[in-house]
Protein backbone atom coordinates (compact mmCIF):
# COMPACT_ATOMS: atom_id res chain seq x y z
CA UNK A 1 0.00 0.00 0.00
CA UNK A 2 1.87 3.25 -1.32
CA UNK A 3 0.75 7.00 0.57
CA UNK A 4 -1.91 7.46 -2.68
CA UNK A 5 -4.27 4.77 -1.29
CA UNK A 6 -3.25 2.34 -3.89
CA UNK A 7 -1.92 -1.65 -3.50
CA UNK A 8 0.71 -1.75 -6.49
CA UNK A 9 2.76 -4.93 -6.97
CA UNK A 10 6.22 -4.42 -8.48
CA UNK A 11 9.23 -6.76 -9.52
CA UNK A 12 12.87 -6.44 -9.56
CA UNK A 13 14.41 -5.44 -12.99
CA UNK A 14 18.20 -6.36 -11.89
CA UNK A 15 19.20 -5.82 -15.38
CA UNK A 16 17.98 -2.03 -14.84
CA UNK A 17 18.24 -2.19 -10.70
CA UNK A 18 14.01 -0.34 -10.73
CA UNK A 19 11.22 -1.60 -9.44
CA UNK A 20 8.86 -2.24 -11.81
CA UNK A 21 5.25 -2.08 -11.53
CA UNK A 22 3.17 -4.98 -13.20
CA UNK A 23 -0.41 -4.53 -11.07
CA UNK A 24 -1.80 -2.00 -8.93
CA UNK A 25 -5.74 -1.65 -7.48
CA UNK A 26 -7.46 0.60 -7.92
CA UNK A 27 -6.08 1.20 -11.66
CA UNK A 28 -5.31 4.59 -11.92
CA UNK A 29 -4.32 7.13 -9.01
CA UNK A 30 -7.75 9.41 -9.72
CA UNK A 31 -9.99 6.41 -8.75
CA UNK A 32 -8.80 6.13 -5.50
CA UNK A 33 -11.72 7.50 -3.08
CA UNK A 34 -10.80 11.38 -2.37
CA UNK A 35 -7.18 11.51 -3.58
CA UNK A 36 -7.60 15.07 -4.11
CA UNK A 37 -8.86 16.16 -1.03
CA UNK A 38 -11.96 18.30 -0.86
CA UNK A 39 -12.27 21.11 -3.68
CA UNK A 40 -9.52 18.90 -5.78
CA UNK A 41 -9.93 17.94 -9.38
CA UNK A 42 -7.48 14.43 -9.85
CA UNK A 43 -6.17 14.48 -13.93
CA UNK A 44 -4.25 11.37 -14.28
CA UNK A 45 -2.39 12.83 -17.47
CA UNK A 46 -1.40 15.86 -15.42
CA UNK A 47 2.18 15.96 -13.31
CA UNK A 48 0.79 16.56 -10.22
CA UNK A 49 -2.12 14.44 -10.71
CA UNK A 50 -4.08 16.87 -7.89
CA UNK A 51 -5.06 20.53 -8.68
CA UNK A 52 -7.44 22.98 -6.77
CA UNK A 53 -10.92 24.21 -8.64
CA UNK A 54 -10.59 27.49 -9.88
CA UNK A 55 -10.81 30.51 -6.93
CA UNK A 56 -9.25 27.44 -4.39
CA UNK A 57 -6.13 26.72 -3.12
CA UNK A 58 -4.28 23.83 -1.46
CA UNK A 59 -4.65 23.92 2.56
CA UNK A 60 -1.21 22.83 3.68
CA UNK A 61 1.01 23.70 1.45
CA UNK A 62 3.78 21.75 2.69
CA UNK A 63 1.56 18.58 2.34
CA UNK A 64 1.10 19.01 -1.49
CA UNK A 65 4.46 19.58 -2.17
CA UNK A 66 5.26 16.17 -0.51
CA UNK A 67 2.44 15.04 -2.87
CA UNK A 68 -0.02 14.63 -0.25
CA UNK A 69 -3.04 15.72 -1.16
CA UNK A 70 -5.77 14.13 0.68
CA UNK A 71 -5.97 17.49 2.66
CA UNK A 72 -7.54 18.98 0.29
CA UNK A 73 -8.47 22.86 -0.75
CA UNK A 74 -9.99 25.78 0.76
CA UNK A 75 -10.91 28.90 -0.92
CA UNK A 76 -8.69 31.99 -2.15
CA UNK A 77 -11.05 34.60 -0.56
CA UNK A 78 -13.66 34.44 1.94
CA UNK A 79 -17.03 34.85 1.21
CA UNK A 80 -18.63 38.53 2.29
CA UNK A 81 -22.16 38.41 2.30
CA UNK A 82 -22.66 42.13 1.33
CA UNK A 83 -21.43 41.37 -2.25
CA UNK A 84 -23.86 38.53 -3.21
CA UNK A 85 -26.91 38.70 -5.28
CA UNK A 86 -29.44 39.19 -2.43
CA UNK A 87 -27.73 42.36 -1.52
CA UNK A 88 -26.59 44.21 -4.43
CA UNK A 89 -29.20 42.60 -7.41
CA UNK A 90 -26.59 40.59 -9.50
CA UNK A 91 -27.01 37.33 -10.32
CA UNK A 92 -24.12 34.98 -9.50
CA UNK A 93 -22.04 33.26 -11.55
CA UNK A 94 -20.09 30.20 -11.51
CA UNK A 95 -17.38 28.45 -12.99
CA UNK A 96 -17.26 25.22 -15.29
CA UNK A 97 -14.76 22.59 -15.11
CA UNK A 98 -14.75 19.93 -17.93
CA UNK A 99 -14.50 16.39 -17.69
CA UNK A 100 -15.07 16.47 -13.89
CA UNK A 101 -17.13 12.88 -12.01
CA UNK A 102 -19.46 14.72 -9.48
CA UNK A 103 -19.18 13.50 -5.79
CA UNK A 104 -21.91 10.87 -4.96
CA UNK A 105 -25.32 12.50 -3.98
CA UNK A 106 -27.34 10.20 -1.31
CA UNK A 107 -30.85 11.89 -2.83
CA UNK A 108 -29.94 10.60 -6.46
CA UNK A 109 -28.72 7.42 -4.64
CA UNK A 110 -32.31 6.98 -2.77
CA UNK A 111 -33.58 7.54 -6.04
CA UNK A 112 -31.94 4.63 -8.19
CA UNK A 113 -32.15 2.11 -5.52
CA UNK A 114 -36.05 2.35 -5.59
CA UNK A 115 -35.82 3.04 -9.93
CA UNK A 116 -33.56 -0.21 -9.94
CA UNK A 117 -35.64 -2.11 -7.65
CA UNK A 118 -39.02 -1.75 -9.47
CA UNK A 119 -37.65 -2.64 -13.00
CA UNK A 120 -35.66 -5.59 -10.93
CA UNK A 121 -38.95 -6.77 -9.64
CA UNK A 122 -40.86 -6.34 -13.04
CA UNK A 123 -38.20 -8.61 -14.41
CA UNK A 124 -38.04 -11.05 -12.02
CA UNK A 125 -42.03 -11.68 -12.41
CA UNK A 126 -41.85 -12.07 -16.30
CA UNK A 127 -38.94 -14.12 -16.41
CA UNK A 128 -40.65 -16.55 -13.99
CA UNK A 129 -43.77 -16.13 -15.36
CA UNK A 130 -42.02 -17.61 -18.81
CA UNK A 131 -40.25 -19.96 -17.07
CA UNK A 132 -43.95 -21.51 -15.49
CA UNK A 133 -45.01 -21.02 -18.99
CA UNK A 134 -42.62 -22.71 -21.12
CA UNK A 135 -42.22 -25.64 -18.02
CA UNK A 136 -46.46 -25.88 -18.38
CA UNK A 137 -46.17 -26.07 -22.33
CA UNK A 138 -43.18 -28.56 -21.98
CA UNK A 139 -45.03 -30.90 -19.84
CA UNK A 140 -47.74 -30.86 -22.12
CA UNK A 141 -45.67 -31.64 -24.89
CA UNK A 142 -44.29 -34.63 -23.11
CA UNK A 143 -47.27 -36.03 -22.08
CA UNK A 144 -48.31 -36.30 -25.78
CA UNK A 145 -45.05 -37.08 -26.99
CA UNK A 146 -43.10 -39.85 -25.15
CA UNK A 147 -40.00 -40.63 -26.55
CA UNK A 148 -39.58 -44.24 -27.60
CA UNK A 149 -36.45 -45.84 -28.55
CA UNK A 150 -34.26 -42.67 -27.33
CA UNK A 151 -35.06 -40.77 -30.00
CA UNK A 152 -38.85 -41.35 -31.83
CA UNK A 153 -41.35 -39.31 -30.13
CA UNK A 154 -45.24 -41.17 -30.10
CA UNK A 155 -47.33 -38.26 -31.16
CA UNK A 156 -51.14 -38.17 -29.98
CA UNK A 157 -53.71 -37.89 -32.86
CA UNK A 158 -54.93 -34.67 -31.51
CA UNK A 159 -51.65 -33.30 -31.47
CA UNK A 160 -51.14 -34.10 -34.76
CA UNK A 161 -54.45 -32.37 -36.00
CA UNK A 162 -53.86 -29.05 -34.36
CA UNK A 163 -50.17 -28.79 -35.36
CA UNK A 164 -51.83 -29.04 -38.91
CA UNK A 165 -54.30 -27.13 -38.46
CA UNK A 166 -56.67 -30.04 -39.40
CA UNK A 167 -54.85 -31.21 -41.90
CA UNK A 168 -55.37 -28.36 -44.32
CA UNK A 169 -52.10 -27.40 -45.91
CA UNK A 170 -51.57 -30.60 -48.37
CA UNK A 171 -47.97 -31.00 -49.59
CA UNK A 172 -48.80 -33.95 -51.83
CA UNK A 173 -49.94 -37.44 -51.91
CA UNK A 174 -49.35 -40.69 -53.19
CA UNK A 175 -50.81 -44.60 -52.94
CA UNK A 176 -50.44 -44.62 -49.38
CA UNK A 177 -52.01 -41.24 -48.20
CA UNK A 178 -51.32 -37.75 -48.25
CA UNK A 179 -48.46 -35.57 -46.56
CA UNK A 180 -49.70 -32.70 -44.91
CA UNK A 181 -47.44 -29.44 -43.23
CA UNK A 182 -47.58 -28.70 -39.84
CA UNK A 183 -46.16 -26.74 -36.60
CA UNK A 184 -45.19 -27.86 -33.81
CA UNK A 185 -45.11 -25.99 -30.03
CA UNK A 186 -41.71 -25.21 -30.17
CA UNK A 187 -42.19 -23.68 -33.79
CA UNK A 188 -40.10 -26.12 -35.39
CA UNK A 189 -41.92 -26.87 -38.78
CA UNK A 190 -42.54 -30.73 -40.03
CA UNK A 191 -44.03 -32.38 -42.94
CA UNK A 192 -46.98 -35.26 -41.29
CA UNK A 193 -47.80 -38.67 -43.88
CA UNK A 194 -51.45 -39.67 -42.93
CA UNK A 195 -51.48 -43.24 -44.10
CA UNK A 196 -54.83 -43.85 -45.60
CA UNK A 197 -55.08 -47.91 -46.52
CA UNK A 198 -55.66 -49.67 -43.63
CA UNK A 199 -53.37 -52.78 -45.06
CA UNK A 200 -50.97 -51.58 -47.34
CA UNK A 201 -50.55 -48.12 -45.04
CA UNK A 202 -49.97 -50.51 -41.64
CA UNK A 203 -46.94 -52.35 -44.06
CA UNK A 204 -45.52 -48.75 -45.01
CA UNK A 205 -45.74 -47.62 -41.47
CA UNK A 206 -44.16 -50.48 -39.72
CA UNK A 207 -41.65 -50.72 -42.22
CA UNK A 208 -40.75 -47.15 -42.45
CA UNK A 209 -40.54 -46.95 -38.68
CA UNK A 210 -38.21 -49.50 -38.26
CA UNK A 211 -35.72 -48.83 -41.12
CA UNK A 212 -35.29 -45.18 -40.49
CA UNK A 213 -36.66 -44.71 -37.36
CA UNK A 214 -32.95 -44.76 -35.11
CA UNK A 215 -30.95 -43.69 -38.27
CA UNK A 216 -29.41 -40.10 -38.86
CA UNK A 217 -27.61 -38.90 -41.78
CA UNK A 218 -27.28 -35.51 -43.82
CA UNK A 219 -28.72 -36.83 -46.93
CA UNK A 220 -31.69 -38.68 -45.64
CA UNK A 221 -34.75 -37.60 -44.37
CA UNK A 222 -35.06 -37.73 -40.67
CA UNK A 223 -38.26 -39.13 -39.53
CA UNK A 224 -38.98 -37.15 -35.64
CA UNK A 225 -42.18 -39.02 -34.87
CA UNK A 226 -45.39 -41.16 -35.36
CA UNK A 227 -49.14 -41.30 -34.24
CA UNK A 228 -50.44 -45.04 -34.14
CA UNK A 229 -54.08 -44.94 -32.01
CA UNK A 230 -56.29 -47.50 -33.98
CA UNK A 231 -56.14 -47.35 -37.58
CA UNK A 232 -54.93 -43.69 -37.61
CA UNK A 233 -51.28 -44.47 -38.58
CA UNK A 234 -49.15 -40.82 -39.10
CA UNK A 235 -45.49 -40.07 -39.53
CA UNK A 236 -43.71 -36.82 -39.12
CA UNK A 237 -40.56 -35.83 -40.11
CA UNK A 238 -38.52 -32.64 -40.70
CA UNK A 239 -40.21 -30.13 -43.15
CA UNK A 240 -38.36 -29.75 -46.61
CA UNK A 241 -38.83 -26.50 -48.40
CA UNK A 242 -38.05 -26.75 -51.67
CA UNK A 243 -39.92 -30.00 -52.29
CA UNK A 244 -39.01 -32.89 -54.30
CA UNK A 245 -36.48 -32.77 -57.03
CA UNK A 246 -39.17 -33.97 -60.08
CA UNK A 247 -40.62 -31.09 -58.90
CA UNK A 248 -37.49 -29.06 -60.12
CA UNK A 249 -36.37 -31.17 -62.52
CA UNK A 250 -40.09 -31.10 -65.13
CA UNK A 251 -41.12 -28.23 -63.94
CA UNK A 252 -41.99 -25.66 -66.63
CA UNK A 253 -41.40 -22.53 -64.61
CA UNK A 254 -38.07 -21.40 -65.27
CA UNK A 255 -37.68 -19.89 -61.51
CA UNK A 256 -36.97 -23.37 -60.54
CA UNK A 257 -34.88 -24.85 -62.94
CA UNK A 258 -31.88 -26.14 -61.27
CA UNK A 259 -27.98 -25.30 -62.48
CA UNK A 260 -25.90 -27.62 -63.21
CA UNK A 261 -23.43 -26.90 -59.81
CA UNK A 262 -26.93 -27.74 -57.76
CA UNK A 263 -28.09 -31.00 -60.25
CA UNK A 264 -24.53 -32.04 -59.53
CA UNK A 265 -24.58 -31.63 -55.45
CA UNK A 266 -27.97 -33.55 -55.33
CA UNK A 267 -26.57 -36.62 -57.09
CA UNK A 268 -23.62 -36.81 -55.18
CA UNK A 269 -25.67 -36.12 -51.90
CA UNK A 270 -28.00 -38.69 -53.00
CA UNK A 271 -25.19 -41.43 -53.80
CA UNK A 272 -24.12 -40.90 -50.19
CA UNK A 273 -27.83 -41.20 -48.63
CA UNK A 274 -28.16 -44.30 -50.03
CA UNK A 275 -24.02 -45.47 -49.34
CA UNK A 276 -25.20 -45.17 -46.43
CA UNK A 277 -28.31 -46.88 -46.15
CA UNK A 278 -26.37 -49.86 -48.37
CA UNK A 279 -23.05 -50.16 -46.59
CA UNK A 280 -23.18 -47.87 -43.26
CA UNK A 281 -25.94 -49.38 -41.21
CA UNK A 282 -26.62 -52.32 -39.29
CA UNK A 283 -28.71 -54.28 -41.65
CA UNK A 284 -28.14 -53.40 -45.46
CA UNK A 285 -31.50 -51.38 -46.16
CA UNK A 286 -32.48 -51.40 -49.85
CA UNK A 287 -34.50 -48.54 -50.45
CA UNK A 288 -36.57 -50.26 -53.59
CA UNK A 289 -38.23 -46.63 -54.73
CA UNK A 290 -35.55 -44.37 -55.92
CA UNK A 291 -36.80 -41.82 -58.07
CA UNK A 292 -36.72 -37.94 -58.25
CA UNK A 293 -40.49 -37.82 -56.29
CA UNK A 294 -38.68 -39.74 -53.23
CA UNK A 295 -35.31 -37.05 -53.27
CA UNK A 296 -36.54 -33.70 -51.50
CA UNK A 297 -34.72 -30.93 -50.94
CA UNK A 298 -33.82 -28.47 -48.04
CA UNK A 299 -33.69 -25.19 -47.98
CA UNK A 300 -30.18 -25.42 -49.31
CA UNK A 301 -31.31 -27.51 -51.61
CA UNK A 302 -29.46 -30.41 -49.87
CA UNK A 303 -30.88 -33.60 -51.28
CA UNK A 304 -32.71 -36.08 -48.84
CA UNK A 305 -33.57 -39.38 -49.43
CA UNK A 306 -37.38 -40.18 -48.60
CA UNK A 307 -40.60 -42.76 -48.63
CA UNK A 308 -39.20 -45.88 -46.82
CA UNK A 309 -42.47 -47.64 -47.20
CA UNK A 310 -41.17 -50.24 -49.60
CA UNK A 311 -37.60 -50.53 -48.38
CA UNK A 312 -36.22 -54.00 -47.34
CA UNK A 313 -33.65 -55.26 -44.76
CA UNK A 314 -31.22 -57.68 -45.26
CA UNK A 315 -28.35 -59.13 -42.84
CA UNK A 316 -25.13 -58.96 -43.25
CA UNK A 317 -25.21 -62.67 -43.37
CA UNK A 318 -26.62 -62.41 -46.08
CA UNK A 319 -25.83 -61.76 -49.67
CA UNK A 320 -29.53 -61.20 -51.53
CA UNK A 321 -32.76 -61.51 -50.43
CA UNK A 322 -36.36 -62.62 -52.46
CA UNK A 323 -39.38 -60.40 -52.00
CA UNK A 324 -42.39 -59.60 -53.79
CA UNK A 325 -41.76 -56.87 -56.99
CA UNK A 326 -41.90 -53.10 -55.69
CA UNK A 327 -40.95 -49.97 -57.07
CA UNK A 328 -41.82 -47.66 -59.77
CA UNK A 329 -41.92 -48.60 -63.29
CA UNK A 330 -39.29 -46.46 -65.01
CA UNK A 331 -36.82 -47.08 -62.59
CA UNK A 332 -37.29 -51.01 -62.07
CA UNK A 333 -33.95 -53.22 -62.17
CA UNK A 334 -34.24 -56.11 -64.97
CA UNK A 335 -34.10 -58.27 -61.68
CA UNK A 336 -37.41 -57.28 -60.77
CA UNK A 337 -38.93 -58.40 -64.05
CA UNK A 338 -36.79 -61.78 -63.98
CA UNK A 339 -38.40 -62.46 -60.60
CA UNK A 340 -34.86 -63.54 -58.69
CA UNK A 341 -33.89 -62.43 -55.75
CA UNK A 342 -32.36 -58.94 -55.48
CA UNK A 343 -29.52 -57.01 -54.15
CA UNK A 344 -28.73 -53.31 -53.30
CA UNK A 345 -27.78 -52.83 -56.76
CA UNK A 346 -31.26 -52.69 -57.15
CA UNK A 347 -30.95 -49.51 -55.74
CA UNK A 348 -28.12 -48.66 -57.98
CA UNK A 349 -30.03 -49.13 -61.17
CA UNK A 350 -32.79 -46.66 -60.56
CA UNK A 351 -30.11 -44.35 -59.14
CA UNK A 352 -28.52 -44.28 -62.40
CA UNK A 353 -32.21 -44.00 -64.62
CA UNK A 354 -32.55 -41.04 -62.03
CA UNK A 355 -29.65 -39.47 -62.96
CA UNK A 356 -30.29 -39.68 -66.75
CA UNK A 357 -33.47 -37.49 -65.78
CA UNK A 358 -31.50 -35.52 -63.62
CA UNK A 359 -28.79 -34.49 -66.45
CA UNK A 360 -31.68 -34.38 -69.14
CA UNK A 361 -34.39 -32.08 -67.06
CA UNK A 362 -37.15 -34.73 -68.54
CA UNK A 363 -38.50 -38.31 -68.10
CA UNK A 364 -36.71 -40.65 -69.83
CA UNK A 365 -39.66 -41.89 -71.76
CA UNK A 366 -41.68 -39.33 -73.55
CA UNK A 367 -44.22 -38.88 -76.47
CA UNK A 368 -42.68 -37.30 -79.49
CA UNK A 369 -45.26 -35.38 -81.69
CA UNK A 370 -44.96 -38.12 -84.08
CA UNK A 371 -46.68 -40.13 -81.40
CA UNK A 372 -43.97 -42.22 -80.78
CA UNK A 373 -41.84 -42.70 -77.19
CA UNK A 374 -38.72 -42.27 -76.82
CA UNK A 375 -36.86 -44.03 -74.72
CA UNK A 376 -33.55 -41.45 -73.40
CA UNK A 377 -30.86 -43.75 -71.75
CA UNK A 378 -30.80 -45.83 -75.16
CA UNK A 379 -29.56 -42.77 -77.14
CA UNK A 380 -27.82 -41.27 -74.25
CA UNK A 381 -26.03 -44.87 -74.01
CA UNK A 382 -25.15 -44.88 -77.50
CA UNK A 383 -23.71 -41.43 -76.84
CA UNK A 384 -21.40 -42.06 -74.54
CA UNK A 385 -20.13 -44.99 -75.93
CA UNK A 386 -18.53 -43.08 -78.69
CA UNK A 387 -15.60 -41.66 -79.23
CA UNK A 388 -16.83 -38.71 -80.18
CA UNK A 389 -20.20 -38.56 -79.17
CA UNK A 390 -22.25 -35.27 -78.47
CA UNK A 391 -22.51 -35.44 -74.60
CA UNK A 392 -23.65 -31.88 -74.52
CA UNK A 393 -26.64 -32.63 -76.66
CA UNK A 394 -27.59 -34.81 -73.38
CA UNK A 395 -27.97 -31.60 -71.19
CA UNK A 396 -31.53 -30.45 -70.22
CA UNK A 397 -31.62 -27.48 -73.26
CA UNK A 398 -32.70 -24.73 -70.29
CA UNK A 399 -29.11 -24.82 -69.21
CA UNK A 400 -27.89 -23.62 -72.81
CA UNK A 401 -24.80 -25.78 -72.49
CA UNK A 402 -23.51 -24.25 -68.77
CA UNK A 403 -21.98 -26.90 -67.43
CA UNK A 404 -18.65 -28.37 -66.16
CA UNK A 405 -18.41 -30.66 -69.33
CA UNK A 406 -16.03 -32.98 -67.50
CA UNK A 407 -18.38 -33.74 -64.46
CA UNK A 408 -21.33 -34.17 -66.69
CA UNK A 409 -19.00 -36.64 -69.01
CA UNK A 410 -18.07 -38.27 -65.47
CA UNK A 411 -21.88 -38.33 -64.46
CA UNK A 412 -23.14 -39.36 -68.01
CA UNK A 413 -20.65 -42.56 -67.98
CA UNK A 414 -22.00 -43.15 -63.82
CA UNK A 415 -25.34 -43.37 -64.81
CA UNK A 416 -24.49 -45.96 -67.98
CA UNK A 417 -22.55 -48.16 -65.86
CA UNK A 418 -25.49 -47.78 -63.53
CA UNK A 419 -27.67 -49.47 -65.88
CA UNK A 420 -26.31 -52.59 -67.10
CA UNK A 421 -28.80 -55.40 -67.41
CA UNK A 422 -26.31 -57.63 -65.22
CA UNK A 423 -25.91 -56.80 -61.67
CA UNK A 424 -22.18 -57.87 -61.23
CA UNK A 425 -21.42 -54.93 -64.00
CA UNK A 426 -22.85 -52.15 -61.89
CA UNK A 427 -20.77 -50.16 -59.42
CA UNK A 428 -21.33 -50.17 -55.41
CA UNK A 429 -22.87 -46.78 -54.20
CA UNK A 430 -19.81 -46.74 -52.83
CA UNK A 431 -17.89 -46.70 -56.18
CA UNK A 432 -20.37 -43.76 -57.35
CA UNK A 433 -19.51 -41.70 -54.23
CA UNK A 434 -15.88 -42.03 -54.83
CA UNK A 435 -16.15 -41.59 -58.69
CA UNK A 436 -18.71 -38.14 -58.49
CA UNK A 437 -16.15 -36.73 -55.89
CA UNK A 438 -13.38 -37.36 -58.15
CA UNK A 439 -11.28 -40.13 -56.66
CA UNK A 440 -12.02 -42.64 -58.78
CA UNK A 441 -11.54 -42.32 -62.78
CA UNK A 442 -14.48 -44.27 -64.63
CA UNK A 443 -14.05 -46.07 -67.48
CA UNK A 444 -16.02 -45.94 -70.90
CA UNK A 445 -19.07 -48.08 -70.25
CA UNK A 446 -20.46 -50.07 -72.54
CA UNK A 447 -24.42 -49.93 -74.15
CA UNK A 448 -26.55 -52.41 -71.97
CA UNK A 449 -28.20 -55.45 -73.92
CA UNK A 450 -31.42 -54.18 -73.01
CA UNK A 451 -31.04 -50.77 -74.69
CA UNK A 452 -29.71 -52.44 -78.25
CA UNK A 453 -32.94 -54.15 -78.76
CA UNK A 454 -35.41 -51.20 -77.45
CA UNK A 455 -33.24 -48.52 -79.80
CA UNK A 456 -35.07 -50.20 -82.61
CA UNK A 457 -38.58 -51.09 -81.21
CA UNK A 458 -40.18 -48.27 -80.05
CA UNK A 459 -43.20 -49.57 -78.98
CA UNK A 460 -41.42 -52.04 -75.76
CA UNK A 461 -40.15 -48.75 -74.53
CA UNK A 462 -43.91 -47.89 -73.60
CA UNK A 463 -43.33 -50.43 -70.92
CA UNK A 464 -41.13 -47.86 -69.07
CA UNK A 465 -43.88 -45.27 -68.80
CA UNK A 466 -46.95 -44.97 -67.03
CA UNK A 467 -49.20 -46.35 -69.72
CA UNK A 468 -52.84 -47.25 -70.43
CA UNK A 469 -53.88 -51.25 -69.83
CA UNK A 470 -53.72 -51.46 -73.20
CA UNK A 471 -50.71 -50.26 -73.87
CA UNK A 472 -49.56 -52.38 -70.45
CA UNK A 473 -50.30 -55.79 -72.16
CA UNK A 474 -48.72 -54.70 -75.53
CA UNK A 475 -45.51 -53.68 -73.57
CA UNK A 476 -45.07 -56.45 -71.57
CA UNK A 477 -45.52 -58.82 -74.45
CA UNK A 478 -42.60 -56.98 -76.25
CA UNK A 479 -40.54 -56.82 -73.40
CA UNK A 480 -41.04 -60.84 -73.17
CA UNK A 481 -39.82 -61.34 -76.23
CA UNK A 482 -36.76 -59.11 -75.91
CA UNK A 483 -35.96 -60.68 -72.54
CA UNK A 484 -35.97 -64.45 -74.72
CA UNK A 485 -33.44 -62.34 -76.77
CA UNK A 486 -31.51 -61.86 -73.85
CA UNK A 487 -30.88 -64.86 -72.44
CA UNK A 488 -30.69 -66.45 -76.02
CA UNK A 489 -27.73 -64.12 -76.46
CA UNK A 490 -26.44 -65.06 -73.15
CA UNK A 491 -26.77 -68.90 -74.41
CA UNK A 492 -24.80 -68.55 -77.28
CA UNK A 493 -22.03 -66.40 -75.79
CA UNK A 494 -21.26 -69.30 -72.77
CA UNK A 495 -21.43 -71.81 -75.86
CA UNK A 496 -18.64 -69.90 -77.54
CA UNK A 497 -16.60 -69.86 -74.01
Amino acid sequence: MVPGGQIQLKSWVESTRQWFLFWSQPKTQCDVYAYCGAFGSCNGNSQPFCNCLRGFKPKQWEDWKSEVFSGGCVRANNLQCENSSVVNGKSDRFFSSNNMKLPANPQTNDKGIVICGVVGSVVIVSLFGLVLFVFLRRRKTVKTGKAVDGSLIAFGYRDLQNATKKFSEKLGGGGFGSVFKGVLPDTSVIAVKKLESIIQGEKQFRSEVSTIGTIQHVNLVRLRGFCSEGNKKLLVYDYMSNGSLDSHLFSEDSKKVLDWKTRYSIALGTARGLNYLHEKCRDCIIHCDIKPENILLDAQFCPKVADFGLAKLVGRDFSRVLTTMRGTRGYLAPEWISGVSITAKADVYSYGMMLLEVVSGRRNSEKSEDGKVKFFPSYAASQINQEHGEILSLLDHRLEGSADLEELTRICKVACWCIQDDEAHRPSMGQVVQILEGVVNVNPPPVPRSLKVFVDIQESIIFFTEPSSSQTSQAQSHTSTASSQTKSTKSNTSSKS
